[in-house]
């Protein structure tokens, strides 16, 4: 069979360390085959997308979403797969699937579920990753809107029997046995996120000692900074072991502060996540579930009581807000929303945008609203179909 290719031309085009203009991307079967300049005439094999006056960006990798759209990804067996099918409209080509803190019959569904979703993938949708599990293993004392009856509920065995489906594990290193099972779960290969905790400076060290490699949404329910007593935040922010992620709807953190994470770490160990809630991508007003508990979206998504529920924002949106509000350059807010999360994760040929690489990537307007999603090298919206 002839080999059919798809030109993408005529749009700037972020690369890792510039952007290009004018730049054709080479698509064939799931990956990109070639960067070149210029036109040229085509076979009765090969199509051209022109993409002028619009911008291509690597497919944003969403390390921290709970669910979109009135989808949470713990609602049943279907919830995982659906919140896929939904996510490249907003730019984004692969995502951890995130829990809260659940029974243990839940967590299995829901593991199950990513297990499907991830070995019977959709065409188009976005590629599922080892799950984000936002454990059971929290202080309770810095919840937030995590369902407190099921905190401290022991699913470590249940973890680690299915740890082949567990990418990131969140937890509080200073709760009873914490230390412990940080270390059983690094043992099991899976990535230890340190999040949702009052853990001292000294309390972090120690954990990061024993392999902890991520922080999960920095500033947010974990002890903070001061001068005086660095805390959790100040021990991940020292850290060249550590990479963090930050919510990047301009309200859960302040853009100056996200400046400042970012001149701490640097770009290559901050990644910018939605921590995107079944709000997102609802108009104001509009109720969600997250943890069985009923949220409503406003500039956040609430609990009732007015708790904070994690966000509404989707990563278009985050990576429009660290170029127009954090200052960050095109380039700089595609390695936060795309490359470094890629490259924690250990994504091989994700995340970037470059010859060999997976076809996945987002065609953005000027004012970066996301136009095309091309996952493996097929579009996913429906316009486009």
């Amino acid at each position: 069979m002839p080999v059919v290719r798809t030109f993408l031309s005529g749009g700037d085009v972020v690369l890792p360390d510039r952007v290009a203009s004018g730049l054709t991307l080479v698509l064939e079967g799931d990956r990109i085959v070639d960067l070149t300049s210029g036109p040229r005439e085509l076979s009765s094999h090969e199509t051209r997308v022109d993409v002028t006056g619009q911008l291509v960006v690597p497919g944003f990798v969403d390390v921290h979403v709970h669910g979109v759209q009135g989808v949470d990804v713990l609602e049943g067996p279907a919830a995982v797969a659906a919140v896929a099918r939904r996510l490249p409209r907003f730019g984004v080509t692969a995502f951890c699937p995130t829990s809260t803190a659940c029974s243990p019959e839940t967590l299995e569904t829901f593991l199950e579920a990513v297990a499907t979703a991830r070995a019977t993938p959709e065409p188009g949708a976005a590629r599922v990753l080892p799950a984000h599990l936002e454990s059971n293993f929290i202080n309770p004392a810095y919840g937030g809107a995590q369902p407190v009856e099921w905190i401290g509920v022991d699913v470590l065995p249940l973890i680690l029997d299915r740890c082949a489906d567990v990418g990131i594990l969140t937890m509080a290193p200073e709760m009873p046995g914490g230390m412990e099972r940080l270390r059983a779960a690094v043992g099991a290969g899976i990535r230890v996120s340190l999040g949702h905790s009052g853990a001292t400076y000294d309390q972090a060290l120690e954990a990061i000692g024993a392999g902890a490699r991520h922080a999960t949404h920095l500033f947010n329910r974990m002890s903070p900074m001061s001068h005086r007593d660095p805390g959790l935040v100040g021990a991940v922010l020292s850290s060249d072991q550590v990479a963090v992620e930050i919510i990047g709807d301009g309200h859960h953190v302040h853009p100056a502060v996200v400046r400042v994470a970012i001149a701490a770490k640097g770009h290559s160990q901050v990644m910018a996540i939605t921590d995107g809630t079944a709000g997102s991508g609802l108009p104001a007003g509009a109720c969600a579930r997250l943890g069985g508990h009923t949220i409503t979206v406003g500039d956040v998504a609430q609990l009732p009581d007015g708790t904070l529920a994690g966000s509404v924002v989707t990563m278009d949106r985050v990576f429009a807000m660290l170029v127009a509000q954090a200052g960050q350059s095109l380039v700089e807010a595609a390695h936060l929303c795309a490359t470094t999360p890629a490259r924690e994760l250990g994504l091989t040929g994700q995340g970037v945008l470059a010859a060999g690489s997976l076809a996945d990537l987002a065609v953005l307007t000027q004012d970066l609203r996301v136009v095309q999603t091309w996952v493996g090298g097929r579009t996913s919206l429906p316009e486009q179909s």
